[in-house]
């Protein structure tokens, strides 16, 4: 390894262990291991979980260290080739990787990233008006891909281009080694690329009669982008298949996979499901994005007395949290913003997941497994004697989960669960349905959060008008107040959807003393709701109205998540 680099990485360890971040053992830990990969020690401390990224982060910019990539793993993004000369980033072993027009940020991989004059010719051909930021990788690697991506076109349009006039060799995509040289293989690549960059959470390849529909749900909503002849989709699913880990010769089952790549300059993770059709195998992928999936407890988008609420509820050293809504509406997020809020190493926290989404650092976590009968309430019980502080289960389904969630609660645990019910109080009665005693739920019970995620406005298109009669009528607003609303429009900026990022909806209702008591002699639902208004809960649908009236989301948004007619007096 380049002496140059052996410095930072060695002043990082030891600014890192003088700040008690980490131990002496731990930095001996990470440089044997660094001897052995020839790593980034940065890199490598985070990777054993000893230190956060963002800690990282800071430490790096610091000491003039940078993150390292895996050439093998990583998709080029053609907007970056695009920007730098193949005679210049061969001259200089360096290779795009990834360009991010919002900050101007050109990200090279680079053998010496402390080869100054390197980069400072890169910013002289750009012009002087991009950042340059270099991570490390191999010298080796970075010359082989080189010659890989140079001479193939890596955009989605540039690619279906050479499909659709040019004749596709099934023969040379199976035998030929260099795979770029294959557009179906780029294709693929290029896919995977744009939806991350269109943030998008998946993507559905599925094949039609006589065409392949290619699919990407943003912002919670499918949208078309592409569609191909059918001709090329065996090959297509080839290739999803193979880098998923699937069985590529068996059709006629559903298969499970994940893949791993380095995209727009960070690691992103794929959870892969096929599917039998009629027409043929159809493939989803879930795009798990760690930079956008685990997020701080401040930056879930809460109002101030809800995020009060919830901080109360995870102070509590024992009982259980549970998280309701349908799939897609953000429990997985906010479940992981509360265990990294609460991972400390004074703290043994431990997770049954169907499957792992997230993998987060110093949590030991597993994985529901039918084969070998480890289901949710078999798998608590086998948590539990493993001295948990803290257990997450993914999903309460049954009387044998639902039972073995709440005694981990009543033995001195804290305990957090999602359940499918259509609001927080309805979880109440869905418990006492499956089987659960009012007795032992009011007790152990610390608090149940409702969720929905709505799309935001476009700041930049978002039209305002004066409300309608009936939309008065569902936000309770009195005829005489003049109350001004937002649309949707539709511009540039936001793919004429008129509508940019999503933000939660949450209603989270703290159990106290009085309701403990209401739940212990199953008062109803009614009862239920009247003691919590009386408390200021706020619903989902007051908490879409304070939304609305905020001019951050539409009436019809938080209509498409929220009944909202029950306001209508």
């Amino acid at each position: 390894m380049n002496h140059s680099i052996e410095k930072p990485n060695r002043r990082i360890g030891e600014m890192l262990v003088k700040q008690g971040i980490i131990s002496q053992d731990q930095l001996r830990i990470a440089l044997t291991e660094q001897k052995k990969n020839q790593g980034q020690l940065g890199r490598i401390l985070v990777d054993l979980g000893f230190v956060s990224e963002a800690i990282m982060r800071d430490l790096l910019s610091q000491s003039l260290g940078q993150n390292s990539v895996d050439i093998s793993k990583l998709v080029v993004d053609h907007e970056a080739l695009r920007l730098v000369p193949k005679n210049l980033a061969r001259r200089h072993n360096m290779l795009p990787v990834s360009f991010s027009p919002e900050t101007k940020t050109l990200t090279v991989a680079m053998a010496d990233i402390f080869n100054v004059l390197a980069i400072d010719q890169l910013v002289a051909s750009l012009g002087g008006t991009f950042i340059v930021e270099p991570v490390l990788a191999s010298e080796t690697e970075i010359i082989g891909a080189i010659d890989h991506v140079y001479g193939y076109d890596l955009s989605l349009d540039g690619i279906l281009h050479e499909i659709e006039t040019g004749e596709v060799d099934y023969q040379s995509f199976s035998a030929n080694r260099d795979e770029y040289s294959h557009p179906l293989v780029r294709l693929v690549d290029a896919l995977l690329s744009d939806a991350v960059k269109r943030s998008a959470s998946d993507i559905h390849f599925e094949p039609e009669k006589g065409f392949l529909r290619i699919r990407y749900r943003i912002d919670g909503v499918l949208q078309q982008i592409r569609s191909l002849h059918k001709n090329y989709w065996s090959a297509i699913a080839v290739r999803l298949k193979v880098i998923s880990g699937m069985n590529i010769a068996e059709t006629r089952i559903p298969q499970d996979g994940r893949i791993s790549l380095t995209l727009c300059g960070r690691l992103i993770d794929f959870r892969v499901s096929s599917q039998p059709t009629v027409h043929g195998e159809n493939i989803v992928l879930r795009i798990l994005d760690r930079q956008k999936g685990i997020v701080r407890l401040e930056e879930l988008g809460l109002l101030e007395d809800n995020l009060y609420t919830l901080q109360l509820m995870i102070a509590r050293p024992e009982g259980i949290i549970l998280i309701t809504g349908p799939t897609g509406s953000g429990k997985t997020t906010t479940l992981y913003s509360i265990l990294n809020h609460l991972n400390q190493e004074s703290v043994n926290i431990m997770t049954l997941e169907d499957p792992v989404e997230y993998v987060l650092g110093q949590v030991r976590q597993s994985a529901v497994n039918e084969a070998v009968k480890l289901d949710f309430s078999n798998g608590i019980r086998s948590m539990m004697r493993q001295d948990p502080d803290i257990i997450l289960v993914g999903e309460i389904r049954d009387e044998d989960t639902a039972e073995m969630a709440f005694r981990a609660a009543m033995t001195g645990h804290q305990v957090y669960s999602t359940l499918h019910t259509n609001s927080a109080i309805g979880a109440i009665p869905r418990l006492l349905d499956i089987g659960i005693q009012p007795d032992l739920m009011a007790e152990n019970i610390i608090g149940i959060i409702g969720q929905r995620l709505v799309r935001k406005l476009c700041p930049y298109c978002k039209e305002s008008y004066q409300p309608t009669d009936m939309h008065r009528r569902l936000l309770n607003l009195p005829a005489n107040k003049n109350v001004t609303l937002y649309r949707a429009k539709g511009c540039e900026k936001c793919n004429e959807r008129g509508y940019q990022g999503r933000m939660a909806l949450m209603e989270i209702l703290r159990v106290d003393d009085a309701l403990q008591d209401l739940i212990s002699h199953r008062a109803t639902t009614y009862d239920l709701k009247q003691h919590a208004a009386k408390t200021g809960f706020q619903t989902l649908a007051q908490e879409g109205i304070r939304r609305i009236l905020e001019g951050l989301t539409s009436v019809e948004e938080v209509s498409r998540v929220v009944d909202m007619t029950r306001n209508v007096q």
